[in-house]
This record gives C-alpha cells, structure tokens and sequence, in this order.
C-alpha cells in the first residue's frame, strides 16, 4: 500500500495504555482485537450489520461519562486528548468489568438455567461468557417469562425462551441470505423473534443460523439430542454436495458421520454453507453397498470379491471399441485417474465424465471450463451476466458472494434463463439462445454494459451447456467475452466463468476423463448400451444416467444402492466421500483435499484399491499401490494437482482465447433451463436423505401455498 495513503487512513488509538495504528473505519472492538484484546459480544458478528442491542462489548472511553458500546463507534470519530494525545480505551478497568457483569445479569434474567438438555451445551457463547464475565450468582427473585417455541421447519429447532434478542438470525436472513422471513414482534420484554406467519424458512442456506444463535435458542432439529461435542471426531474435509467445494468440518462418533459443519475459508465459502451440505449427511447411512453383488436370473445376489472381481474383468477383456465409462459427479480424482488408466491400457477410448452432455471437450484451454474470475473475485464485478443458470440452487454460496456484492456496490446483473427470485434484482433480458446471439451482436443495451464496466463478468452455466446446441452456445458466450472485453490480462482480471454442479467435474476434465478421437460421449455410450453395440459399461459412481433396457455388461463402482446399483450386473462396493482421503477441485479450479472421517462400510473398499485390483485381474496392473504414488503419478501427468488450494484465476489470462470456444453451429429454439429442479435431490447421497426429502417437502408445500395465495389474491 502506498505509504501516503496508508499514513492517511491508519489512526492511533491507544489501547490500554498500548498505542497502535488502525485504520479509522475500524470500530473500537476492531481496534481492541487488532490490539490483543478479547472483547465479549452476543450481537455483533463481522459479517453483519452493526446492532448494537447486547451490549456486552462495553469498554471505557477517557472522556466519556459512561461505558460505550465497542462495536458501534469507529476510532476516527473518538475525540483527541486535551493535548492532542491520541484517544484512549481502557478495556479492563474495574468500571468495565462491572458494566459486563451487570449487563451478563440482565440477559439471565429470564434465560431458563437448562444446559443439562440444552443442544449447544459445550458450544455456547452464553455459557463462556457467562463464565468469564458474568456474577457469582442472580439477585432476581421474580418469576421468568417464558416464549413459545416457533415453527422454522424441518432444519432449526426453537427454545424461544433463551433468546437473547441478538438479531444477528434476524440480520443474516435479510442480509446474506437475502429472504427476510424472521423478525422481531412486540417490544420490551414482549419482545420475540419469529418468522412470518410462523413459515417454514425457504433459504437454502438457511441453517446457518444455527451457528450465528449466540444461546440454545435455534438448534439442530435433526442432530436434536444425538451428542455431546466433546464426544465426536471432528475432521477437517470438502463438500461434494455442489461444484464450490466449501469448506467443512466432519463430526463422527464411532463408524458414523453424525453433523457436518462449515470451517472458514475466505476464498470459497467463507464461513457460511448450504443446507443441503449441512443436513445430507443422514444419506451417507441408508441403502449402502456394503459387500458385492452379482446379477443372476434376473436379480442380484451377494458374492465375494473373488467372484465379482473375476466377473468384471471377464466383461472388460472384450474388444476396446465396444467398452465403455462414465465418471459420475461425486467421483473423486483420483479414482477417475485409476480408471482412466486402466481404461488407456486396454485401449479403451469411450469414456466421459460429463454425464449431463455438457459441450466442455476438456481438450482445449483449461480456462475454458473454470470459473476464472474465482469465487472471491466476484466481490469485484461490477457488472454480472448470468446465463442459462440459477446460481441459488445450483451454487447457493457463488450466489450469496453475488448479493454480497450486489448490496455493496450496486453490481448490474443481467441475467438469460428462467426468470426465478434469485434474492438479488436483475434485468431480465431473456429465455433462450435469440437473446444470447443478440448480446453477442451488441444489440441488445446489456452489452454496452458490459463494455463500460471496469470489472464485468458472465457466468455460463449448465442449463446452457448441457444441450444439443451447446457448443454453439459456449462459442456466442466467448463471443461475448471477447467483444466486452471481459478478459484484460493487464488488469488480472478475467471474467469468463463455467459455473459447474458437480464435484466431480472439473477434476475430470482436467484429467481428460473425456471421449478420445472419434470416440463416444455419454449420450453415445448410452445409446449403443442399449442397442447392443457396447460388450462391457463401467459406472463409476454414476447415478444420473439410465440405460434403456442395457445389453452391456454393467458395472458399477460407487457407495449407494440407488440409480446406478439399479441397473448393474456386477456392484463393487467403494467409499463414499466422507471415508477415504481424496482430492476434489471445484469450479474455479481449485485443488483441495478431503480426509477421510469413519471406515467404509462392511466390505467396501476405496475406488482406486478396487481399480488397482481389478487391472491385477486383466494382467494390466497399474503402476502404483498406495495412494502417495497414485497422487503423485497425477501431479507428473496433469501438473495442476499440485497447486493445493490454490484458484488459477487471471493468471494465464494473456494465452485465453475465448472466441475460439465451442463450435458454430445452429441454435435450438429451446429455453435455457436450470439442470436442477430440485435443490435438495441432485446426488445419490441427498436423495437417500430423510433430512432432504423432509426439506423438499417442505419447499413443496410452500410453493403450494403461495400459489394457492396469488390465486385468490
């Protein structure tokens, strides 16, 4: 930072006697933190708007008359001393410790004393602070008012009669989540917290409450009663539930995964994640394949590894050019580099890791199919053009980082697609491919916009891809790019962006788990499996494709007993995600490691160990045998696997070239359409899920009541 403007904006404060600089937007509790200090606070949270209403952050101010609250002054507005001395804090004064004390006395007023049943027990701010800060006792003798529970859905459980009155619930609903259902009734100590008309939440992000509520008051309503933290396992791993990759805790007791919780990481998800990847752990339980199977007479029967083993390589022997593999979308990297070896030594070309046909070759340049502007780079844009996605669903944490930046700089955004509440305004421009061209032509008024923005951006996502007319759209979509200037190499910004749904995806494009030359995609491998033309299909994990009445040999690789077991011949049982150790790269490119929590299940074993036993079985042994020497024949190959947690960005901006995207071709007259219909059924593992399928119900019963509202309205 240059020195004259950092001496501009830096103020000095002192700090308990200890003087430092800080920036003068920095509020006092900043100040004291950035000072060393822990400063008490229920209201105040980084990421929200200042409340104020708590006032536990109290701290004395030389020159004040009273204690002030410390989240709601900034350092430059506090007055100089009589000689110009630099204001002064004191955070641990007699004063402030009675001030604390006294307020931590108020707030227990009518707090219940249940910790023995209360689910964050162990996890609570109040129980810390009362601890630290509060009295040795209560000098409150009358009765304790009591609030009935609320009615927030299946994800949060009400204890109303701890709230505290934080708002920070009340602030993140309007503010991050952008769908303002809770708020405040009555005042004083009639004061409560609910929703509207006592409605089910419709966020899908809207469990992240839970981890905001400073008290009991919103807990876990199907983790309810299940563990005390102390009791669980806490591992630290990678959300395959969407393509951002968030970053998350798993906490298991014994061979099961009991919650997962979201660790922060600026880059991606920042302290925040969806429900979906919150509450679908209850999946990773049901229906598991937990020994293998075989088909016989029609139906499966158990086996051993000997026997399936032996089976699967006996359908893979056959001729190359009528064997086949698709790559499902929670596939890790590395058995899709097991497979694609195997696959490449018996000369195999027919393979895809695009189970929804999307118009990505996976052959060109790699900006082509990553979001380059990287998820936190959206923070920048300040023009958006969405096409052919619903960011809500397909990616609620990329479509969170948008309203964040909407509210900050007043971002345009422009959006071709189904027109759906995307908590954010936008214009409208259109439905389909007509509106595209016209962009691409500079005739419609949202290119301009485009061209004059400093930080414009378009984010392509699958609902445009994956169809017929896709790499026609994907060359417009380049067009476009190039015609607005959305690539400056110059500035270190490129604003081309593929917004993936799948964890698995790009993972596999980097890998080049795609058709070889004149070799067939998924809808051609799909087609010559049911008309006989293919001897042998492995499914790895592929659960969103259906074989019309299969001829081939199918096997299937994967964790669930769901579409793909359905129709397989043979089932080699694998590890789901949250058993084995393995590296996901999500839609920027980023390559990050997943640990793995608890033991596959019965006789499961991890992908690749189960690829590197079947090439044993075809006298085609892969060259490695423990998982250092798989990653590491990855990184030789495809050098990008090892840049850890690191997102490319602009970085090669200068050699991308988006014009030369997709092919000419016709376009379909067909609308753009969201590739999920359902945000919380989009994987094996969400659709196996008793939280998912009560939340879906939910969500239904809600757009049931709201159109049957309109009609009569």
């Amino acid at each position: 930072m240059d020195k004259r403007f950092r001496a501009h904006c830096m103020a000095k404060i002192l700090i308990d006697d200890d003087e430092i600089d800080v920036p003068g937007e920095y509020t006092l509790l900043q100040a004291c933190e950035a000072a060393g200090r822990e400063i008490p606070r229920f209201c105040y949270h980084e990421r929200l708007s200042i409340a104020g209403n708590c006032r536990m952050c109290l701290v004395e101010v030389k020159g004040s008359p009273k204690p002030v609250a410390s989240c709601a002054q900034q350092v430059k507005d506090q007055r100089p001393g009589p000689n110009g001395e630099p204001p002064a804090v004191v955070t641990r004064s007699a004063l402030v410790k009675k001030a604390r004390a006294g307020v931590m006395e108020f707030l227990l007023i009518n707090h219940p004393l249940d910790c023995p049943i209360c689910d964050q027990g162990g996890e609570c701010d109040l129980q810390d602070q009362a601890m630290a800060y509060g009295r040795g006792g209560s000098r409150f003798d009358e009765n304790k008012r009591a609030v009935a529970d609320k009615n927030m859905g299946p994800l949060v459980k009400t204890a109303m009669t701890r709230c505290i009155q934080c708002t920070r619930c009340v602030r993140f609903a309007q503010e991050i989540a952008g769908v303002p259902e809770i708020g405040a009734i009555s005042r004083g100590e009639d004061m409560e917290i609910t929703t509207y008309l006592e409605a089910t939440l419709g966020s899908e992000l809207s469990a992240n409450v839970i981890d905001l509520c400073p008290v009991g008051a919103l807990t876990s309503k199907p983790y309810a009663f299940n563990a005390r933290p102390w009791e669980l396992s806490k591992t630290e791993t990678v959300d395959v539930m969407d393509a951002v990759g968030s970053n998350i805790r798993l906490d298991s007791r014994g061979p099961e995964v009991l919650r997962a919780l979201p660790r922060l990481n600026e880059g991606i998800n920042e302290e925040w994640i969806s429900d979906k990847t919150r509450y679908a752990v209850d999946g990773l339980r049901r229906q598991r394949l937990d020994q293998p199977y075989v088909r016989e007479n029609g139906a499966l029967r158990p086996a051993t590894w000997d026997e399936a083993l032996s089976r699967a390589a006996s359908a893979l022997s056959g001729a190359p050019a009528r064997i086949a593999a698709l790559a499902g979308d929670l596939a890790c990297a590395e058995s899709m580099k097991a497979a694609l070896d195997l696959l490449r030594a018996l000369g195999v070309a027919n393979m895809d890791c695009r189970q929804d046909g999307a118009a990505l070759d996976g052959r060109g340049q790699r900006q082509g199919w990553l979001f380059n502007t990287s998820i936190a780079g959206i923070e920048q844009a300040d023009a958006i053009l969405l096409i052919g996605t619903n960011p809500r669903f397909e990616a609620p944490l990329i479509n969170a980082r948008i309203r964040k930046t909407w509210r900050a700089h007043a971002t345009a955004i422009g959006m071709i697609g189904e027109q759906v509440d995307l908590t954010y305004p936008y214009a409208y421009l259109g439905a389909g491919p007509r509106t595209l061209q016209d962009v691409a032509q500079g005739e419609q008024g949202f290119a301009q916009i485009l061209k004059n923005a400093k930080r414009p951006m378009l984010i392509l996502g699958m609902g445009a891809l994956a169809r017929p007319d896709g790499h026609a759209i994907l060359r417009l979509a380049g067009r476009i790019a190039a015609a607005c200037g959305l690539v400056r190499p110059t500035e270190n910004w490129n604003g081309f962006n593929v917004l993936h749904s799948a964890a698995a995806r790009v993972g596999g494009m980097d890998l080049g788990f795609v058709p070889g030359e004149g070799a067939m995609g998924t809808k051609a491998i799909l087609e010559a499996a049911g008309s006989g033309g293919l001897d042998a299909l492995l499914l790895l994990g592929a659960d969103e494709v259906a074989i019309q009445k299969s001829r081939a040999v199918t096997i299937y690789l994967g964790s669930h007993g769901e579409r793909g077991a359905a129709q397989a011949d043979i089932i080699l049982p694998g590890a789901a995600y949250s058993e084995k150790n393995a590296i996901w790269v999500n839609t920027e490119g980023r390559v990050q490691y997943g640990q793995r929590a608890v033991p596959p299940k019965g006789q499961a074993r991890e992908d690749w160990a189960i690829l590197r036993a079947l090439s044993a079985r075809l006298n085609k042994p892969l060259p490695y045998d423990d998982l250092f020497a798989l990653r590491k024949a990855m990184i030789q190959d495809h050098p990008s696997f090892g840049a850890v947690d690191y997102a490319p960005g602009a970085n090669d901006a200068a050699q991308f070239r988006p014009a030369e995207l997709g092919k000419e071709g016709p376009l379909d007259e067909a609308l753009f359409r969201s590739p999920i219909s359902n945000f919380y059924f989009t994987n094996a593992i969400a659709r196996l899920s008793e939280t998912m399928a009560a939340c879906s119900a939910a969500a239904d019963a809600a757009r049931a009541q709201s159109a049957k509202g309109a009609k009569h309205g």
